[in-house]
């Protein structure tokens, strides 16, 4: 069902220890190449949309005879599966949470027991190399700039103009770490959710996971099995004990769409829908370590202070405390707000309509980026139709990216 892959007479391919081929520039082009669409990551949201403009005709550069319409996906990444790749070692395919194929290609089965960030990467290079989508990597995109006909995308191997750009490059690298007085003060350990390995470099200690989130409960119940833990969070977790049912989620996707669309940053949707009870929650209730305690008041050296004065002593804080959406190399378009978010309608922007986001705010899930994807696509070839009308500029919002 996939379209197949012919040579690139412009660049070489390699395949690396993933056994995913990869397409690298020769050298780095002081001219820009010319692409119809350029699409910035390959993770979900960036190989969904890749492949339903496939489906529509579209060539990888390099492939392309002067008739085609032509796209080019961008990766900074070294290999296959996005944010997959840099999980924690111990996330395991029985818990992983929230995975959904990526469109026209099942995910394999696969030992409950596996890696998750060895089983899922190996699915996103099979899925590149099935529909021939010639990702470009590794190719970090440093800006992209207003031309009179084009927007100019600029990266550390050459430049591309392209007619629209699709904007696809998720959270994975900038994870968010709150600030509390004193914390420069901590002489134990502090990492993030993404710098977590296994539980067993705690063992014996005494943890505190800070967060609400998905994967804090994971990762609580998970240390808990080897070390003291201590659970905190900003508010009350609402704890929904029925699955995310249908009203259910399109009331929260329509809260995160209003959001965007004015401007403001997207939020999560956990905080619109509360908690659900998964397994990994229910399993470190039954062991009487799912209890929550307010945030603190600040951190000293030892620990953390608590609103009653008290000093809770701890060897580490994780910070589960989630991520923002990578973005900055929107910077030269000064589309960011003073609110701190991006105008955005149905995944485009409202003041620069040629450019789209795919896995932003309403989209940001798995599922909504293979809806997203095929969304943006369909538009684009609608648009780029020899009658339609050519977008342009819209006037520019904020101060910067």
């Amino acid at each position: 069902m996939g379209v197949r892959r012919r040579r690139d007479p412009l660049t070489r391919p390699v395949t690396r220890n993933t056994g995913a081929p990869c397409v690298v520039l020769e050298a780095v082009s002081t001219t820009a190449r010319t692409v119809d669409v350029v699409v910035v990551g390959a993770g979900q949201a960036g190989l969904s949309t890749a492949y339903h403009l496939r489906r529509r005709g579209f060539v990888p550069d390099g492939e392309a005879h002067a008739s085609d319409r032509s796209f080019v996906v961008l990766d900074a990444n070294s290999a296959p599966g996005g944010a997959w790749q840099h999980r924690w070692a111990s996330l395991r395919m029985a818990t992983v949470n929230g995975i959904h194929e990526l469109p026209g290609f099942d995910v394999p089965a696969a030992d409950p027991t596996a890696r998750a960030r060895d089983v899922l990467p190996a699915y996103f290079a099979d899925y590149e190399r099935e529909f021939g989508l010639g990702v470009r990597r590794p190719v970090a995109v440093t800006a992209v700039r207003r031309e009179a006909d084009a927007l100019r995308v600029e990266t550390d191997a050459g430049a591309w103009r392209a007619r629209f750009v699709v904007s696809a490059t998720g959270t994975w690298t900038r994870p968010f770490w709150p600030h509390y007085p004193g914390q420069e003060r901590f002489r134990g350990r502090q990492l993030h959710t993404a710098d977590y390995v296994s539980a067993e470099e705690f063992a014996g200690r005494r943890v505190l996971v800070v967060g609400a989130g998905v994967s804090g409960v994971q990762l609580l119940d998970e240390i808990s099995h080897v070390a003291t833990v201590f659970w905190m969070t900003r508010r009350e977790p609402v704890w929904i004990e029925s699955d995310f049912d249908a009203p259910a989620r399109v009331a929260a996707i329509a809260g995160v769409e209003d959001r965007v669309r004015r401007g403001l940053p997207p939020g999560s949707v956990i905080s619109v829908t509360g908690m659900h009870w998964t397994p990994w929650a229910r399993a470190a209730r039954a062991r009487g370590v799912l209890e929550r305690l307010p945030m603190m008041a600040g951190i000293e050296e030892d620990g953390v202070r608590m609103p009653d004065g008290t000093l809770l002593e701890v060897d580490a804080i994780l910070w589960a405390t989630g991520f923002r959406p990578a973005l900055e190399h929107l910077a030269p378009l000064r589309l960011r707000t003073p609110d701190g978010g991006f105008r955005v309608d149905d995944s485009r922007s409202l003041d620069e309509p040629r450019l789209f986001f795919v896995g932003y705010g309403p989209s940001a899930s798995t599922v909504g980026a293979n809806r997203a994807g095929r969304s943006v696509a369909a538009r684009i070839v609608k648009e780029l139709a020899p009658d339609a009308p050519a977008s342009s500029p819209a006037r520019r919002v904020g101060a910067g990216a």
